[in-house]
């Protein structure tokens, strides 16, 4: 088998995800696979047709580990851990769909299986999310009502009321950051003491409404220094939140662990590290109690699935990220069904029931807060028919 076309789809500017790029790579005997990735799309479709595709035509899509050390090396001989990660996390996962459709099995199986459901929490984003339209491009938010399944204005404007409709939907989870405003309005530097008590207030509301029924998780997106850090990290600890995520940016493992001793609030890190080597001092100074993975930014499933056994090595459990794109999902499911040490995997409902149908042909369904496993070969979905030709899409093809 060889590799004879990767094809880049961009939906455009004005899409429903304008920073997400899909990547689909197609062999001699009628297989493809297909992967994405999120942020600076323009970048990474130049990375993946100016080095990737020029180094993997022609060669067999099987040799997955071959392919991600060869194109890491390259990448780490110039620094390059932004863009050009990213675009090999996608190919890689494109490969690793190629390789389950190849032996018709699901990727989880050649992962080797722990679990056949997947807890899953939900991210109280809007469908506009990550749209422009929504105001957060940026990635905190949508500033702009949208209606169905905003979650965002909810949890910020009546969040007793959607915590209510999600324990009875059976979700187990919902992550908020009801302090991000502040951040954004006035720096992190410090923060205000009423803005302290605004933002803890959400919290508040959510635990009045549905005492424990269900696990709450506040992201900070790395918007904050230490100081007001500790103090937002010392707030709620009344309030039993399950993990605190990214008040601080993840590169300094020393101020990470100054946070983790400041406070009894669980710590997560943090999506936006990238291959184990980010990982591990993060975890030789007990700076996090759970580690998050981001699939298609740490180094697809190929790196994934190492920083998890880094992970439990540690004895931590392991959370995925998504808010970028079906294919991260997908990439993560299995990943989380692989993973022995496994606590959440991350969805946005109002991705799962408007965003991403607009995008592939399987979107995975929420039951009771679990996710069940895909059966199908591959990751277990397609790019919906004629994506490639709608308006504002633009495609780069690189062939042998």
């Amino acid at each position: 088998m060889k590799i004879t076309t990767i094809e880049t789809i961009y939906q455009g500017a004005d899409s429903a995800m304008p920073a997400l790029v899909f990547v689909r790579v197609r062999t001699d005997e009628g297989i493809h696979g297909t992967g994405d990735t999120f942020y600076l799309p323009q970048t990474c479709i130049a990375v993946v047709h100016e080095h990737i595709a020029p180094a993997l035509l022609g060669s067999d899509p099987r040799d997955v580990e071959a392919h991600w050390r060869s194109l890491y090396q390259a990448y780490a001989r110039f620094g390059g851990r932004g863009a050009e990660l990213r675009a090999l996390s996608a190919v890689d996962v494109a490969l690793w769909d190629i390789l389950g459709k190849s032996l018709r099995a699901p990727v989880h199986r050649l992962l080797g299986t722990a679990h056949h459901t997947v807890p899953t929490y939900n991210t109280c984003g809007g469908p506009l999310y990550a749209s422009v339209r929504g105001g957060s491009q940026a990635g905190f938010g949508s500033s702009r009502r949208y209606g169905k399944l905003d979650d965002f204005d909810a949890f910020l404007n009546a969040p007793g009321q959607l915590a209510r409709e999600l324990v009875d939907e059976g979700a187990k989870g919902m992550k908020i950051w009801p302090f991000d405003r502040y951040a954004q309005e006035k720096g992190g530097r410090a923060i205000a003491a009423e803005d302290l008590a605004a933002g803890v207030a959400v919290v508040r509301e959510i635990r009045e409404a549905v005492g424990d029924a269900i696990d709450v998780m506040v992201d900070g997106h790395g918007l904050w220094e230490l100081t007001p850090a500790i103090q937002i990290a010392r707030a709620l600890e009344p309030y039993d939140i399950t993990w605190v995520e990214d008040l601080v940016l993840a590169d300094k493992p020393h101020v990470l662990a100054r946070l983790r001793a400041a406070s009894t609030v669980p710590v997560s890190v943090s999506e936006y590290l990238v291959t184990r080597d980010a990982y591990l001092p993060i975890l030789q100074q007990e700076a996090a109690d759970l580690v998050m993975i981001d699939p298609t930014w740490a180094g697809g499933i190929t790196e994934s699935r190492k920083i998890a056994v880094l992970a439990d090595t540690y004895g931590l459990p392991v959370t995925y990220h998504d808010c970028t794109g079906p294919f991260t999902l997908l990439a993560g499911i299995h990943l989380a069904a692989a993973t022995p040490n496994l606590r959440y995997q991350e969805s946005v409902r109002a991705y799962l029931r408007v965003v991403y149908p607009e995008m592939v042909t399987d979107v995975p369904e929420v039951d009771d807060g679990v996710i069940a496993v895909p059966q199908a070969p591959g990751l277990g979905t397609e790019l919906l028919a004629g994506i490639e030709d709608r308006p504002g899409a633009e495609v780069r093809v690189t062939a042998l």
